[in-house]
């Protein structure tokens, strides 16, 4: 079955999808704002807002709202991003209405009272503690500080203490009013839902959601540099980041190519190099991930400390190669593969679908087809590849270290100096 797509009143567009086969419904909606929208005195604000809308409405209680979501035995949650925030749900067929009812109650008449407010806060704090002990999470924020410093775009999603503590519920009120506009949103909705119906449901909800959009965010730059941390852990974890496309650019999906024959499986070439032959790290792998005007390429792995520098020379040699030589034909047809079975294989998720269609409609203000993006795939090509792997190459890259203690200064510095990076 084909998306439909309808607009209401005010400007918020509604999508679905029928899976007549599925017994289920995933539906959310998907706001195009997040943590790139905050100035530097709202910083958190989004995850905040996100996080609040489930403390208790002019309508209902937390306790209440967790009870009527769950006595249909439907789940009902939020994620916050840096360019949207979305609240989901996933019922049974047939109660979509009570799923949209509460995501309608939860942002349009959101309640910001004081006891729960400072429960919540005290949450979050627990919530930023938790990702100061594991490093994947440190070294991943070290890394978009290096990328985009003194920008939202680098900074943690979440907040620092200091920013969370400092947000009061008028700070809230105000950030709801400002960037939750109708216009600004999409209601997404895949498996077991009828279109017609479940859009008068949505007008029903959402019509009287004041229109328009928020004024334009500010550029993302990309810039580089090394952060470290000298805090201890039981492997040393290196990331490296070059400047890549954003998800609007064709160029996105030579970086997806790349990325899955240089450290994408078990077959590529960074986990053939670094873990079977040589033994350096249980874990190697490259992503390409995409803004809508800003793109990275990294590179993560972990070892020890004292395999550190071999494991950053293989790397430098490895991007080298990439770089000087164009792939072979089999390493392209099976890095596509492996990108077409896992957009294919998600979107037999009716929540994997209900999403797609919400960042289509965001991103590119209509749903991209299936055919559409495997030929986005099939027309990259081993020179395209080639010539992006020599462009990052020579590019300026963001290094984060962390778990070497003093010596992690040392490892980035001598990884920002090696020929090749």
């Amino acid at each position: 079955m084909t998306p439909e797509v309808s607009t209401l009143s005010n400007g918020l567009r509604v999508a679905t999808q029928s899976m007549p086969h599925l017994e289920t419904v995933s539906l959310g909606l998907w706001v195009a704002v997040g943590a790139r929208h905050e100035s530097e005195r709202e910083h958190g604000i989004s995850h905040f807002l996100e996080h609040m809308a489930f403390k208790g409405t002019q309508h209902r209680s937390a306790r209440q709202i967790a009870e009527e979501i769950e006595s249909v035995g439907g789940e009902l949650n939020a994620a916050t991003s840096l360019e949207s925030t979305a609240y989901y749900a996933r019922v049974l067929k047939g109660d979509e209405g009570v799923a949209l009812g509460l995501i309608a109650d939860i942002l349009m008449n959101a309640a910001f009272g004081t006891a729960e407010l400072e429960g919540e806060r005290q949450v979050i704090l627990q919530e930023i503690a938790a990702t100061r002990d594991s490093p994947d999470d440190v070294a991943y924020d070290l890394l978009h500080d290096a990328a985009f410093p003194e920008q939202p775009a680098g900074r943690p999603i979440l907040g620092t203490p200091d920013s969370v503590k400092s947000l009061t519920a008028g700070d809230l009120e105000g950030f709801l009013a400002n960037h939750y506009l109708a216009e600004n949103m999409v209601i997404s909705a895949a498996g077991a839902v009828e279109h017609n119906a479940f859009v008068r449901h949505a007008e029903a909800l959402f019509g009287g959601l004041s229109g328009g959009q928020i004024k334009g965010d500010g550029p993302i730059t990309y810039v580089g540099g090394t952060r470290t941390s000298e805090k201890s852990f039981e492997q040393s974890h290196l990331l490296i980041g070059f400047s890549g496309p954003s998800y609007r650019e064709d160029a996105f999906f030579t970086a997806q190519v790349f990325s899955g024959l240089f450290g994408g499986g078990m077959s590529s070439r960074l986990f053939q190099e670094v873990r079977e032959k040589r033994g350096l790290c249980y874990s190697i792998y490259s992503t390409a991930w995409g803004l809508k005007d800003a793109g990275l390429l990294g590179i993560h792995a972990a070892t020890g400390s004292d395999m550190m520098i071999e494991l950053i020379d293989v790397v430098a040699i490895e991007m080298k190669r990439a770089a000087d030589k164009v792939p072979t034909d089999s390493e392209i047809l099976r890095s596509k593969a492996q990108l077409k079975a896992g957009l294919l294989m998600a979107l037999e998720s009716c929540s994997a679908r209900g999403e797609q269609m919400a960042r289509h409609l965001l991103s590119h203000g209509r749903i991209l087809s299936n055919g559409e993006l495997m030929q986005k795939v099939d027309d990259v090509t081993p020179e395209l590849v080639r010539d992006f792997a020599a462009h990052i190459a020579e590019s300026v890259p963001s290094i984060a270290v962390v778990g070497s203690g003093r010596n992690s200064q040392n490892h980035a510095l001598y990884a920002e100096g090696i020929a090749g990076l």
